[in-house]
């Protein structure tokens, strides 16, 4: 039996025959941005008038505090410098029944909300991917899209091709999605996480393509190509250990076999025309490195199996937590109720 605690008001509302609208949550992670965000909140306030806006500061030094406030938007600090830590931090301190997380940069389409929050609740939906349209070079350059084709192919051949924006910053998740997602990473690399948790444990998903714009005058990119390309490179290959640890220790076995028969074939060579083995040093290398190998295997196969249990118990916490219903299922109850009301 699920808990009060983990159930969702709107659940409960709805199980006991209110019609009550789900609570919706904009979640806008912010550092410097007093140049964007009072736009991004006017607008989403215009998109979503039910919904709360929560602006968390990330240790700003200009006036972000000051204008998110104006604009009416609810202020939260987090102090642990980095995105991931903040998203971290709205995942665990706000309640609602559907999300909306999107950067405070205003880059992405506000009135596309109302869209991206219907595609969840008709699909019964646990994340919508808001998938970056646009012809302006300046808003997503070169090098950007190709570093994210690049990075979404990787996660897209290893976890499953089901997301073709990995690294989109405008998402919309049901309380399940947060609720059962851990959170481990620090900065920009949160949005593989987020990706990589709703593969894992095959979430329903969807994809909508959304237009992008470039950065308004007095906003700059907080983004770094290179070192938070290879940040991004290594929360993959983390990943990869963390949640297919047999293809990544069977790989690096394999790697090392291959290295320990390019030393051993000379060695075996000679063994063969002479029967004598003179370079001995370098067969007790490629000896040594054949037991690395296998021992990699081994620990991977291990690995596998605990991985297994892992996300099994994640699956299930997951599952504990009720999904919003769909407008199909209130429909059909509604017809039901009104069916059995005497005449």
């Amino acid at each position: 039996m699920v808990s009060d605690i983990k159930t969702s008001p709107f659940i409960r509302d709805n199980a006991a025959g209110s019609s009550r609208p789900p609570r919706t949550a904009v979640l806008i992670p912010c550092y410097n941005e007093q140049a964007a965000i009072g736009k991004v909140v006017a607008d989403f306030r215009r998109a979503l008038p039910d919904a709360t806006i929560y602006v968390y500061d990330n240790n700003s030094a200009d006036d972000t505090v000051t204008v998110a406030l104006g604009a009416g938007a609810v202020v939260r600090r987090e102090t642990q410098q980095g995105k991931g830590y903040v998203v971290r931090r709205m995942f665990a301190d706000i309640e609602a029944d559907i999300y909306v997380l999107v950067d405070g940069d205003d880059t992405y389409d506000a009135s596309k909300a109302p869209d991206l929050i219907e595609r969840l609740m008709a699909g019964s939906l646990d994340m919508v991917n808001a998938a970056r349209v646009t012809d302006i070079v300046a808003a997503y350059r070169p090098g950007h899209r190709f570093g994210n084709r690049l990075l979404t192919g990787i996660v897209a051949r290893i976890f499953g091709d089901r997301i073709g924006d990995m690294l989109s910053g405008y998402r919309v998740f049901s309380r399940r999605f947060v609720k059962s997602f851990p959170a481990l990473s620090g900065g920009f690399e949160i949005e593989t996480e987020l990706t990589v948790h709703a593969l894992e444990l095959a979430m329903p998903v969807s994809e909508v393509k959304t237009a992008y714009k470039d950065r308004p005058v007095g906003s700059t990119s907080k983004l770094r190509t290179y070192r938070d390309g290879f940040r991004i490179l290594r929360m993959i290959l983390l990943l990869v250990k963390e949640e297919r640890p047999l293809v990544f220790f069977s790989s690096l076995a394999g790697v090392l076999q291959i290295l320990a028969l390019l030393l051993a074939i000379p060695v075996i060579a000679t063994w063969l025309e002479t029967g004598l083995v003179p370079r001995l040093p370098t067969a007790l290398l490629a000896t040594g490195i054949t037991l690395l190998a296998f021992l990699s295997l081994t620990c991977g196969m291990v690995l596998d199996t605990v991985t297994r249990g892992r996300r099994e118990m994640k699956r299930l916490y997951y599952l504990s937590i009720p999904a919003p219903p769909s407008p199909l299922t209130n429909a059909a109850e509604a017809g039901k109720a009104s069916c059995q009301e005497p005449a």
